[in-house]
């Protein structure tokens, strides 16, 4: 089988790049990425000589490059995404460039090549947020309320996989995700923020009164989730995906790292909250699981024991992301692809 992942060297793309190919090494990768702030090819550095992985640098939203891109493609696995809220509400229009019309071009050209599958990989954001004092979880019945210009241009690229599906019967799935972590996590998300903040003496950061809960998802989980939708998945229908069955406010996280890392309290500071800062998302995965026989494989100590471990271990990774010098992995190994 060949496969275009787009958004491939961004965190969760390499890592499940990485993952399928542990699990199928006989299929074939392209991987399309515009390598913007969070893509970065030292993620797939361990693969970049194999002869099945070929890389394309561009944009989902060149027609051209992405009709070339997908020739003899079987299936679409779509990542490429602009993602962090922060980012979109200081300026909205790569988000809906990027997400809404890219979406839009790859969806054109997978009829064109008549691609066997087409996943789009969305978020759990799209549904809105939930009150502190709820238990009610997300599900995949639950109505679209979109709170940032990020989850809009992601539920309206959700609309229009569904619509192709609809009326030209693109085969197509959704996943729909909580918040992912682990290796490879551009570091000004809250995880390895706080893991590469305490390594480097600084304080970790929170925002507002640090009771702002997620739905925390290891990315191999996540990976695996995916790679089960692939092959056992119904046409047209949408799985969510969550790593947790207990919600865990933000700021219980920050004490878990602490914890792990050895540090105290006095290693964090408080933050001004976020315009339009969602309290809480928590996802019903029941769905994925009774119908695909997926769920996490790691508990979210164990997975945060490991991600720490990582940063710990991949020093120069992380450095290299926060001083911008993983930009030069790109001009060095790939001027002349």
């Amino acid at each position: 089988m060949k496969l275009l992942v787009t958004g491939g060297a961004g965190f969760i793309g390499s890592n499940f790049i990485l993952y399928w190919f542990q699990k199928h090494p006989e299929d074939q990768i392209v991987n399309l990425d515009k390598l913007t702030y969070a893509g970065n090819l030292e993620n797939l550095s361990s693969i970049k000589d194999n002869p099945k992985y070929s890389f394309a640098h561009g944009d989902i939203c060149d027609p051209a490059l992405v009709d070339k891109a997908m020739k003899d493609v079987d299936t679409v696995v779509h990542f490429a995404a602009d993602s962090h809220v922060d980012r979109s509400i200081l300026d909205p229009d790569p988000f809906i460039k990027t997400n809404i019309e890219g979406t839009y071009i790859l969806l054109k050209a997978a009829l064109k090549n008549k691609v066997k599958k087409f996943h789009h990989v969305s978020t759990d954001e799209v549904f809105g947020s939930l009150s502190l004092d709820s238990k009610d979880k997300f599900n995949e019945k639950t109505p679209y309320d979109p709170r940032s210009p990020y989850s809009a241009s992601k539920a309206s690229s959700d609309h229009l996989v569904r619509a192709f599906h609809e009326t030209y019967e693109l085969p197509i799935t959704i996943s729909n995700c909580s918040n992912n972590f682990g290796p490879y996590q551009f570091p000004e998300k809250l995880i390895p923020l706080a893991i590469t903040n305490l390594m480097e003496g600084k304080k970790v950061p929170i925002y507002g009164d640090g009771l702002y809960i997620r739905d925390w998802l290891y990315v191999e989980d996540h990976c695996e989730a995916i790679n089960l939708v692939l092959q056992k998945g119904k046409n047209g229908e949408t799985y969510l995906v969550g790593g947790l069955t207990q919600d865990i406010p933000n700021i219980d996280i920050v004490k878990k790292i602490l914890q792990v890392m050895g540090h105290d309290e006095s290693s964090t500071e408080q933050v001004k909250d976020r315009p339009g800062h969602d309290r809480r998302y928590s996802i019903d995965w029941s769905k994925i699981k009774n119908e695909l026989g997926w769920e996490p494989k790691h508990s979210f100590d164990q997975a945060l024991k490991e991600t720490v471990d990582w940063y710990k271990t991949n020093k120069n990774w992380w450095k290299h992301v926060k001083s911008g010098e993983y930009r030069e992995y790109y001009k060095k190994q790939y001027d002349n692809a």
